[in-house]
């Protein structure tokens, strides 16, 4: 069984949302001129590029990737080996645009990580990502038995 967990957009809120304009401009304006097809190419990358994480539980396998235009996958499947681990780290992300008056407009995105670490406890990917600390333990505990991962002492401050 194969579970996808979505992680980000690649050019955050603003810039998904942004993406999306340019996709509906791009449809319309395609109507009347076929150079709008460049609009709808780029407000299809802009908009829907995302990453997430694949997990093969029968396999025991995990996957990386980066969704370009949200639905070519690219990324490389890594085994899961005995001596890897699992834990929970913060994640504290701002995403900032300017407005036409030069006023910042920032976005604050706050949650917590599913983290893959090798023998040396050192970060390999993001598996998942949760809204609370509630979640992200039971997850990890959940991804802990089905892939026979060790548990990691969380490193962030509550």
């Amino acid at each position: 069984m194969i579970k996808k967990n979505k992680l980000d957009k690649s050019f955050g809120s603003v810039g998904t949302s942004a993406g999306v304009f340019l996709f509906i401009a791009g449809v319309i304006i395609t109507y009347f001129y076929i150079s709008g097809l460049i609009l709808v190419l780029l407000g299809a990358f802009f908009g829907f590029t995302s990453t997430s994480t694949l997990i093969d539980y029968d396999k025991k396998r995990v996957k990386f990737s980066n969704d370009i235009f949200g639905i070519i996958k690219i990324g490389k499947w890594i085994n899961i080996e005995s001596d890897m681990k699992i834990g929970i780290k913060k994640s504290d992300v701002t995403w900032r645009a300017y407005g036409a008056s030069n006023q910042a407009i920032d976005v604050i995105v706050k949650d917590f990580r599913l983290i893959l670490f090798d023998s040396d406890n050192k970060e390999i990917m993001q598996i998942k990502k949760t809204d609370s600390l509630d979640a992200a333990k039971i997850e990890r505990e959940t991804l802990s038995n089905k892939l026979g991962l060790c548990i990691v002492v969380p490193h962030y401050k509550t």
